[in-house]
């Protein structure tokens, strides 16, 4: 794996953390409004910067 790749990888790991704890604050916690809403967007952010960049030529 390449630098590249590995950062990919980092954001795609990342993004799906921040979901799962937003999944499981609304679900399960009673987390303050205001932060569950941080964490969804952090998520998308992230999903869709992974997205965005794709793959990398070698």
């Amino acid at each position: 794996m390449t630098y590249i790749e590995e950062n990919d990888f980092m954001l795609l790991i990342i993004g799906a953390i921040l979901f799962i704890v937003w999944i499981l604050g609304l679900t399960a916690f009673h987390v303050a409004g205001g932060f569950i809403h941080l964490l969804v967007i952090l998520a998308v952010i992230s999903l869709i910067m992974h997205f965005v960049r794709g793959r990398s030529a070698v």
